[in-house]
């Protein structure tokens, strides 16, 4: 481990997390920070902040992360990150077709925050189709059986831009940014020493060269075990899907300004984009794996998977196509387009991991699991990082390095609250997909 703030820090990773390290980092003096990412530019595409925007809201069951939830939202109305903040409100909500467990979810999401000081005065209830229909007057669908409530407190990030301005902030300030196939993708974490004196010195790219660290952060997402395979046992690569419609410019006026809905079990839309005027959706579920069946880790496909261009799964699109009959009729049959598959860091009970990597002498900290609920903690993740460095060690169990004996990703998060259904090997979805093309032909 290093304080020495005039010592080289290596961040492997530029999306949301990764950006926030060196933010604050940068703000606590440290003044030798590169970030390495195999992307050319930033936003990465290989982040899982690589969207349109990411729900900002502070409802969870537990008292924890909601209260970091309040605290990362406080950041987004700061000036640096206020731009890409829009408080739209939230809705959360059940249909009449939910299963029970989608139902126990909305009530507890509900009481974590009903009787909260800061949220109490932002939350109203809606238990039926009108009281649905007056706050989104633009819906024309029969909203069958939907029950929930609106809290005003919450909206969304247009989470691209925020690392795209993150970066450009930091850029100018002196942190570089090293990008590219060649130069930006580290391929290997250098060592030096033995037993309890091994620690990190330095990492290589793909080109071969080598960079000098006293310090390396890892954030590389659902990318985390090419470099550090020993997370796997804990941290599974796993993926949703994300669709878009393509509005006109009437349509797009139409919708702006709705708030976010999120309906537990079917998926979530937002207002419209309106730079490229698409209106996102996003299935919910308990996600899909890309499991090495001889290595047991899951990652991200790349070229490894023949995953079809601008597809989701079929038992998706049907979601996404129930979800806009029951509120937006109108749009139900136009094409998905810009479908694509996103892939993120998740763990089995949906808790980060902060902490040193063992048997690095604290010079190697891994910062990952955002489980698909990590964008919306942006602006705070890094203050984290600078704890960890001044306390030496982590003192959240929740959050420490764990090592588990899994047989198996497929499984994993199936339990968590805000999921429904079981998770799937990608390989075996596109498998049947390619079958019934086959039938077909």
């Amino acid at each position: 481990m290093t304080t020495d703030k005039t010592a080289p820090v290596a961040i492997l990773g530029s999306g949301a997390w990764g950006l926030s390290v060196a933010l604050h980092l940068k703000n606590a003096g440290y003044n030798d920070i590169t970030v390495f990412d195999r992307a050319s530019e930033i936003p990465s595409p290989y982040s899982a902040g690589y969207d349109l925007n990411k729900i900002v809201r502070p409802e969870y069951e537990d008292p924890f992360y909601r209260d970091l939830a309040l605290e990362a939202i406080k950041g987004w109305k700061t000036p640096l990150f206020g731009p890409y903040f829009h408080k739209t409100g939230y809705v959360v909500a059940t249909s009449g077709r939910a299963p029970q467990k989608a139902v126990t979810h909305l009530h507890e999401a509900l009481a974590s925050i009903k009787n909260h000081p800061v949220f109490k005065p932002f939350v109203s209830p809606l238990n039926d189709a009108q009281s649905f229909k007056e706050l989104f007057w633009q819906f024309r669908g029969p909203v069958t059986g939907f029950k929930g409530y609106f809290n005003r407190y919450a909206g969304y990030a247009h989470s691209s831009n925020a690392m795209k301005g993150i970066h450009q902030h930091l850029a100018g300030r002196g942190v570089r940014f090293v990008l590219g196939a060649e130069e930006g993708r580290v391929t290997d974490l250098l060592y030096s020493g033995q037993g309890a004196s091994r620690r990190c010195t330095g990492i290589r790219v793909a080109s071969g060269t080598i960079h000098e660290a006293k310090l390396v952060i890892s954030c590389l997402g659902a990318y985390q075990a090419e470099i550090l395979p020993a997370a796997a046992s804990f941290n599974v690569a796993k993926s949703w899907s994300v669709a878009h419609v393509q509005l006109t410019e009437a349509e797009c006026d139409l919708l702006r300004g709705i708030p976010v809905l999120n309906v537990r079990d079917l998926g979530f839309f937002f207002e419209p984009d309106p730079a490229t005027k698409l209106f996102k959706l996003c299935p919910l579920g308990a996600g899909y794996v890309n499991t090495n069946e001889k290595t047991g880790i899951s990652l991200p496909p790349l070229n490894a998977l023949p995953v079809p261009q601008n597809w989701i799964p079929a038992e998706d699109v049907v979601k996404l196509r129930t979800l806009l009959r029951e509120t937006l009729p109108w749009l139900a049959e136009r094409p998905l387009i810009d479908q694509k598959m996103c892939w993120f860091a998740d763990t089995a009970d949906s808790e980060f991991c902060i902490d040193f990597v063992p048997d690095t002498d604290r010079s190697v900290v891994l910062l990952s699991g955002d489980s698909g609920h990590g964008f919306k903690m942006m602006p705070i993740v890094g203050s984290w990082v600078l704890d960890l460095l001044n306390d030496g060690r982590q003192k959240l169990p929740r959050w420490q390095w764990r090592q588990t004996d899994r047989k198996s990703s497929k499984d994993w998060g199936d339990a968590v609250s805000w999921r429904i259904g079981t998770t799937k090997e990608i390989r075996e979805v596109v498998e049947e997909r390619d079958r019934m093309v086959k039938a077909r032909l």
